[in-house]
Order: structure tokens, then C-alpha cells, then sequence
């Protein structure tokens, strides 16, 4: 296995391959969780196009088995807040600091201990030689508490790096108010005569 760096990505050959990763390494994460954490093909296409983002790829062979995108950039994503950033971390937003994990995928096909190994150690020492503040989130799926799961084995990879922190920011919920039950009731009330 080999680690290769990319940004702005218009190979059409590049972009497939690496599209057809994504996608089948999300499919599970699409299907678990509400957010829209699957991008289609053209969102994907403009976020490994952008100069801004750091794409890190591992290879077996000719096959990309894993690959994270960070975002050196948090103007120019969708997902973050750059007035929250502003504010909280004026310092290090002003440097350019300020970079965001988009995604990471392996397939779960490969080794996916030595793709991670090798897809930290490649990306992370970048962020840290950076000086950056590293962005992440994760849904439920992968971390259903504030303890364990991804953050903190992103966390012990990058110590493999560097001398770091582990910050939580921010935890999101998502509710739904289900009518359902309201509407069938409804229905049903609607059919009966009242007799007096």
C-alpha cells in the first residue's frame, strides 16, 4: 500500500475510482443516519476539485482502498460556521487554521488497520505541521457517546503525529414530530357517526 496527496482533482479516471470508493464506503452511514452526510456525484466532484481541499488517498495496487478530504478552507464549506470560528477562535481563523476532516472512508475490504495507520500518518502530520485546529464530526452511527468510538481513535492517531488536544465543540440531535398517529385517528373519527 502507497499514500498519494491530491487537490483539484479533473481526472475523469482519478474521479471515478475515487467516487466509486466513496460511495460504496458511505452507503452505510447514508443509511443510518438523518443528516445528509452522502454527497451525489457532483458534490463530490466539486469538493476533490477545489484547490482548498487535501484529498490523501491509500492504494493497493491501482485500487484506492481508503481516503480522507480536509477542507484548509472552512470559508468556502457548507458544514461549518465560520462566525462560530470567528468568535471562539479568532487567532487561529485569522491564520487559516482552521481546517475540516469532509470525510474519511476505507473499504471494508482492506486492511482497514494499516489504511487508517497509513492515512493518519500522512494527513495528520500535515494538519499538524500546520498548526492547525482539525474540524471533525461524527454521527451517532460511529459515535454514540462523548467517550470512545471515531473521536477517540482519531484522537490516538493523531498523538502518533504530535502533541494534541482532543476538543469537543458542539452535539447535535436531530427530532421528528410524527403525525402519523394523528392523522390515522383523524381518519378514523372522520367514519363514525355521532348520535345523540
Amino acid at each position: 500500500m502507497f499514500v498519494t496527496r491530491h487537490s483539484n482533482v479533473v481526472d475523469p479516471a482519478l474521479r471515478e475510482k475515487l467516487w466509486h470508493l466513496y460511495r460504496r464506503t458511505y452507503q452505510e452511514t447514508a443509511e443510518a443516519t438523518v443528516t445528509h452526510e452522502m454527497l451525489d456525484q457532483g458534490e463530490f466532484n466539486d469538493q476533490i476539485s477545489q484547490d482548498s481541499n487535501r484529498v490523501w488517498v491509500v492504494w493497493s495496487d491501482s485500487l484506492p482502498v481508503a481516503m480522507t478530504l480536509v477542507s484548509t478552507d472552512v470559508r468556502a464549506t457548507r458544514w461549518l460556521s465560520e462566525i462560530y470560528f470567528e468568535k471562539h477562535f479568532p487567532e487561529r481563523f485569522r491564520a487559516g487554521q482552521v481546517h475540516y476532516i469532509v470525510w474519511v472512508v476505507v473499504d471494508p475490504a482492506a486492511d482497514a488497520h494499516g489504511a487508517n495507520v497509513m492515512l493518519a500518518r500522512q494527513a495528520l502530520s500535515a494538519e499538524a505541521r500546520d498548526g492547525a485546529l482539525l474540524v471533525f464530526d461524527v454521527p451517532d452511527l460511529h459515535q454514540p457517546g462523548s467517550k470512545g468510538g471515531a473521536a477517540e481513535l482519531l484522537f490516538r492517531m493523531a498523538k502518533l503525529v504530535g502533541d494534541v488536544d482532543l476538543l469537543p465543540l458542539s452535539t447535535q440531535r436531530y427530532f421528528a414530530l410524527d403525525f402519523a398517529v394523528t392523522s390515522v385517528n383523524a381518519s378514523q373519527n372522520k367514519d363514525q357517526v355521532v348520535l345523540r
